[in-house]
This record gives structure tokens, C-alpha cells and sequence, in this order.
């Protein structure tokens, strides 16, 4: 009897497009413990291999499946090429569910919440400024002692915009930030596979902080991919258009 197999998370790579079927990556944690003389392991990479009519059936898009929780029941393949199978274990799926995600229903009464919080917050401070205006219409001089005070909140929010500007949007040491499709990249690094776990952590490192964690390293005339070939393929899975370079002839 072939074994079973159940997987639940994310895909923490691109949607790979077949004939017949599509492919994408997932990982799980591995054992919390391991026998006596080996080492733990932290998790386990898989290719989920699924037919293009059950896939559609989900709603997921190349987009969404990088964000939605979805549950895989299948059984494990060995028959798989390794260029079309880059997980530890290669999983022909039987059955895919799009899981509902508990956060969404959480920020949404979180959100809820807020709001009611602020439309009362605004009710009472419209009730204290129609008692104000009522104390401050029978005398002239107040009204004009209240017009300065008035004319310092703009240069408070002038002052305070600057500091805005001054938040770091880039990795340290980058001399550009280039348009992504400029980028060569060589035959050699195609060649390549990057270890998929140093891949997974940058990827979510983009996802907590909207940038790459280190720039590109690029010829500044040719634009020809110098270094950097897993940031790379970070930014074109998480479809990023502007990537940020330092030049080779400057390091």
C-alpha cells in the first residue's frame, strides 16, 4: 500500500506552470527530537505536484498561494526529474482545500472595534468644540487670542515630516536602486540552484520589511549580474520592480 502524506501552509515558492499540471514548493517543521548521535531536523521541503483542473477549482492564483493556507492530502513520488522536483520529497497531490485563515477573522473584529472607538472619541470632541464655540461667541478678543495657537500646528506637522523622509527603505551599502528587467544575468548562474532555506529566509525577510536584505552586486555599464543570483530569484518570485545594486567597479 502506497503512504499517505498530509501537508498544511503555505507555498514558499513561485507557481510552476505543466502541461497537464501545476507544481509548487512547501515546507513543514521536522521532528522536535531525533535519536541519539543525529542531528534535529528544523524542517522539510516538498513539491507539490497538482492537476490543472483540481488546482482551478481552488479559486488560488499565482499571487494568492503564496499567502493563503491550504491543506494537501497525497502520497510521495520518487518518479519525478530533479528539475521539476527541487523539495527533499515530491508529493502528487489527490486533494487540495484552501484552509480559512483565523488572522483575517481577528484583524477584522480588532478592526471593528477601532472604529467604533474612534467615531465615539470624534462625537465627544465635536460636543466639546460646539460647548467651546458657545463659552467663546459672546467675546470678540478670546476668538482672536485662539488664532495663533491655530497657525503652530501646521509648522508642528512640517517639523515632524522630515523624520518621515529619514526612515531607511534600502539595505545598507546600496549605491542604486535599478529597474529589475535591466538585470543580465549569466548562463553560469543559471546553471545553479540556491539552497532553498537561505532562499525561504529571505523571502520572508521582504515580507516583514518590504526591502532585500543585502543589494545586488552588478556591472554598472552592462548591468550584468555580478553577485546576488538568490536575491535575485527572490525578487522576481516576490515580483519586486526596482532592485537595489551596488556596482562592482565601486566596492
Amino acid at each position: 500500500m502506497p503512504h499517505k502524506i498530509t501537508l498544511t501552509g503555505s507555498a514558499t515558492g513561485p507557481l510552476r506552470e505543466y502541461d497537464r499540471y501545476v507544481a509548487f514548493d512547501m515546507r513543514e517543521k521536522g521532528s522536535p527530537s531525533a535519536p541519539k548521535g543525529l542531528k534535529k531536523s528544523t524542517f522539510i521541503s516538498y513539491t507539490v505536484f497538482v492537476a490543472k483542473k483540481a488546482f482551478n477549482k481552488t479559486g488560488l492564483t499565482k499571487k494568492s498561494i503564496m499567502h493563503e493556507k491550504i491543506l494537501i492530502q497525497g502520497e510521495p513520488t520518487l518518479d519525478i526529474p530533479i528539475d521539476e522536483c527541487p523539495g527533499e520529497i515530491g508529493v502528487i497531490c489527490f486533494q487540495i482545500t484552501v484552509l480559512p485563515n483565523k488572522n483575517d477573522k481577528e484583524d477584522n473584529e480588532s478592526n471593528d472595534k477601532k472604529e467604533a472607538k474612534q467615531e465615539a472619541s470624534k462625537a465627544q470632541q465635536e460636543v466639546a468644540s460646539t460647548k467651546q464655540e458657545e463659552k467663546q461667541e459672546p467675546v470678540a478678543t478670546e476668538a482672536k487670542t485662539v488664532q495663533p495657537e491655530v497657525k503652530e500646528t501646521p509648522v508642528q506637522e512640517q517639523k515632524a515630516a522630515p523624520q518621515k523622509k529619514q526612515l531607511p527603505t534600502q539595505p545598507k551599502g546600496t549605491h542604486d536602486v535599478v529597474n529589475f528587467d535591466e538585470i543580465t544575468v549569466p548562463e553560469a548562474f543559471l546553471k545553479t540552484r540556491p539552497n532553498p532555506v537561505k532562499t525561504e529566509e529571505v523571502i520572508e525577510f521582504v515580507k516583514r520589511t518590504g526591502h532585500l536584505d543585502k543589494p545586488l552586486t552588478i556591472d554598472k555599464s552592462s548591468k550584468v549580474l555580478k553577485d546576488g543570483y538568490r536575491r535575485y530569484i527572490v525578487a522576481k518570485t516576490m515580483k519586486m520592480d526596482n532592485v537595489p545594486v551596488v556596482y562592482d567597479d565601486q566596492k
